[in-house]
C-alpha cells in the first residue's frame, strides 16, 4: 500500500450523509465553490487520476509529476478538513470511470471544467443528470462580462476585453479612470536584460514522502515519456504555492515590467513569477494575486504588466476558446479537426510510435485550422537534437530540462521559427501541450493557433508574430554565442523574407504589414529567390535532424534586416 493511501486512510473522516463533488485536477483549492462555504463534514469529493488522460500525449514528466503530486496533496489537506475523500485511479475515460460512482453517492456536482477535452468526455453524463454542473468560480471574469465588450459579434481584441473588466472590477482604477492615466505601459515594457539587476533565483522546494512517491511512480509507470523531473522546482503541498507566491511578490515584481520580453542564457526566469502552472491548477487563484500585485510596492508599470497578462490575457484566451468550441466554430470557415490526440512529432523524433489508450478517439485531437496553409511536420530540433541556431537550441533545451518557459521564448523563438517553417499550426500546438508544465487545451490553443501561427487569421489578433535575426538580438544574448551572425549570415533573415513572398496574397493588406511588405518590394527578384532556396535548404535540413554549420548558411542577409 503506498503512503498515500496509509495517509489518506488515516484521515478519513466517520461515516454521514454528505453532498459529493466531482473535483477535477485543475480545481485543486477550497477557496472556491462549494468547498470555500459548506461545511466540511456535509461534503465528499471525488479525485480521479487518470492514466488515460495522461497517456494520451506524451506529456513531459515534470508536468505530470507536477499535477499528481498536487492531487494527493490536495486529497489529504480536503481529509484533514473533515471532508470525506473518494480516490479514484484508472485507465478509461472519466465518464466511465465515475458512472459508477455516481450510482452509489448519487448524483456529483462539478464546476464546469476549464478543458474542453474534460467538458466533452462528461457532456452525456451532464445530459443525463447524474453529474450537475455549476459555475466555475475560479475565473475573475464572467462570460457576460465578455459578451458585452464584443456587443457587435466576433472581432475580439485583448485590449477592448482588458479595459472593459479592469473598468468593471475597479483594478488599478482611481476615480474611473486607470491608475496613471494610461490602461498600459506594454511600450515601457519592452527592455533587454544587461545583467543587473541580478535575475530572481527561484525558490527551491524539498519533495515530502507523498511528493517524493509521485516522483518515483511517474519515473516507473510513465517511463517512455520525454523530459526529466527536477523535484526541487516541484512546488505540491499549499505551503509551497505560498513560498512560491511570496517569492514573487517579493523578488520579482519589482522589475517584471520593464524585462518581461527579455530572454538571456544566464535565467529563464529573470523577473517572471513562474506561477502560471500554480494558478492553472488553482492552487493560487487568479483573483488573490491580481489583488496582491495591485497593491504591491512595485512600479506602476510593472503592477499593470502582471495584471495584463492574469486579468487580461489569461481571461480573454478563456472565453475567446470556449466561445468558439476550441476553435471549431469560426465565421464563414470549416475547420478540420483531428479525430485522436496528436504526438507533437515524438514518433519522427524518437522513432516509436506514440501508443494511445484504449478509446483515446472517445475525445477528439482537437482543431487543426491553417489560415496560411501551414502543414510541414515539426522538425526533431524540437525534441533536441541540435539546429546549430543558438537561440532555437538553448529554448529548446530549457523546455525539456524545466517544462517551462516565458512567453517570448514561446512566442518569438519557438513559434516563430515554427511559423517561418511552415510547421502545421495543430502539431505545433501539441508539442506546447506536451511540453509544458502550465499547458491545456484552452491555453496552448489560443496562444499556438491564435497568436504564435496566425492559424486563425485576424479572429483576435491582427498580424503574424514573426521576425528574423534582429529582434531576438536586440531582445537576448543568444547570438553572442552562435555561430551564426545576426547581421550577416542568420538563417533567420532569409527565413523571415521568404515567409513574406510566400505569403504576399494572404497578408499584404494587413495594415500592421505595410512596411514589411514595402521592404519587401525592394528586394530584388535575385535576393527573393535566394531567399526561396535559403527556406528550402533550410526546412530540408532541420526536417532530417541536421545541424546547420556555419559553412552551410546562407550567405548574407540581403537587404533590411528585420
Amino acid at each position: 500500500m503506498r503512503t498515500f493511501e496509509q495517509k489518506l486512510a488515516a484521515l478519513q473522516p466517520g461515516a454521514g450523509p454528505r453532498s459529493w463533488l466531482f473535483v477535477p485536477e485543475d480545481q485543486l483549492s477550497d477557496q472556491m465553490g462549494p468547498l470555500s462555504r459548506e461545511a466540511p463534514r456535509s461534503l465528499g469529493i471525488v479525485l480521479v487520476e487518470n492514466a488515460w488522460k495522461h497517456r494520451r500525449r506524451p506529456y513531459h514528466r515534470q508536468r505530470l509529476a507536477l499535477v499528481l503530486a498536487n492531487q494527493r496533496q490536495f486529497a489529504l489537506e480536503q481529509a484533514k478538513r473533515g471532508v470525506a475523500v473518494r480516490y479514484l485511479t484508472g485507465c478509461a475515460p472519466f465518464a466511465d470511470l465515475l458512472a459508477p460512482l455516481a450510482a452509489e453517492l448519487g448524483p456529483l456536482r462539478m464546476a464546469r471544467p476549464a478543458e474542453r477535452e474534460l467538458r466533452a468526455d462528461l457532456a452525456e453524463a451532464c445530459a443525463a443528470g447524474w453529474i450537475v454542473e455549476t459555475p466555475h468560480e475560479g475565473w475573475i471574469t464572467r462570460r457576460d462580462h465578455f459578451e458585452a465588450a464584443f456587443p457587435n459579434g466576433r472581432r475580439w481584441k485583448l485590449d477592448t476585453f482588458y479595459r472593459r473588466v479592469r473598468r468593471e472590477t475597479g483594478t488599478l482604477m482611481e476615480g474611473g479612470r486607470p491608475l496613471g492615466g494610461r490602461f498600459s505601459y506594454d511600450a515601457e515594457n519592452r527592455r533587454s536584460w544587461p545583467g543587473d539587476p541580478p535575475a530572481a533565483r527561484p525558490p527551491r522546494f524539498t519533495p515530502d514522502e507523498i511528493t517524493a512517491e509521485v516522483i518515483a511512480e511517474v519515473a516507473a509507470s510513465y517511463a517512455r515519456h520525454p523530459g526529466r523531473i527536477d523535484p526541487t522546482s516541484l512546488p505540491a503541498t499549499l505551503a509551497d504555492s505560498e513560498a512560491l507566491w511570496a517569492w514573487a511578490l517579493e523578488s520579482c515584481l519589482e522589475h517584471f515590467g520593464p524585462y518581461q520580453d527579455a530572454l538571456s542564457t544566464r535565467s529563464t526566469t529573470l523577473f517572471h513569477t513562474r506561477i502560471s502552472a500554480l494558478l492553472n491548477l488553482h492552487r493560487l487563484l487568479p483573483l488573490r494575486v491580481v489583488r496582491d500585485a495591485e497593491t504591491s510596492p512595485a512600479p506602476l508599470a510593472s503592477r499593470e504588466g502582471f495584471v495584463r497578462q492574469v486579468l487580461g490575457w489569461r481571461e480573454f484566451v478563456h472565453h475567446v476558446h470556449e466561445a468558439s468550441d476550441g476553435f471549431r466554430e469560426l465565421e464563414g470557415e470549416a475547420v478540420p479537426v483531428r479525430s485522436a490526440p496528436g504526438d507533437g512529432g515524438f514518433e519522427r523524433w524518437s522513432g516509436r510510435a506514440w501508443e494511445l489508450p484504449a478509446e483515446a478517439d472517445r475525445v477528439d485531437g482537437g482543431a487543426a485550422p491553417s489560415r496560411l496553409g501551414s502543414d510541414h511536420p515539426l522538425p526533431p530540433v524540437f525534441w533536441g537534437q541540435a539546429s546549430g541556431l543558438a537561440c532555437l537550441d538553448r529554448c529548446v533545451r530549457d523546455v525539456w530540462e524545466e517544462s517551462y518557459g516565458h512567453h517570448i521564448a514561446r512566442l518569438m523563438v519557438l513559434s516563430n521559427i515554427a511559423n517561418l517553417l511552415d510547421v502545421s499550426p495543430r502539431e505545433l500546438a501539441d508539442w506546447f501541450w506536451v511540453a509544458y508544465s502550465d499547458a491545456h487545451d484552452w491555453v496552448v490553443e489560443p496562444n499556438v493557433l491564435g497568436m504564435g501561427t496566425f492559424a486563425l487569421g485576424d479572429l483576435f489578433t491582427t498580424k503574424p508574430y514573426v521576425s528574423g535575426s534582429a529582434y531576438i538580438d536586440r531582445m537576448s544574448d543568444y547570438c553572442a554565442g552562435c555561430r551564426f551572425s545576426p547581421k550577416r549570415d542568420c538563417p533567420l533573415t532569409r527565413l523571415y523574407w521568404a515567409f513574406l513572398g510566400r505569403h504576399r496574397e494572404r497578408l499584404s493588406d494587413n495594415p500592421r504589414m505595410r512596411m514589411a511588405f514595402a521592404s519587401l518590394r525592394r528586394r530584388s527578384p535575385a535576393e527573393r529567390k535566394r531567399d526561396e532556396q535559403a527556406f528550402e535548404q533550410l526546412r530540408d535540413a532541420l526536417r532530417e535532424g541536421r545541424e546547420l554549420p556555419a559553412s552551410d548558411a546562407p550567405a548574407g542577409s540581403g537587404g533590411a534586416n528585420p
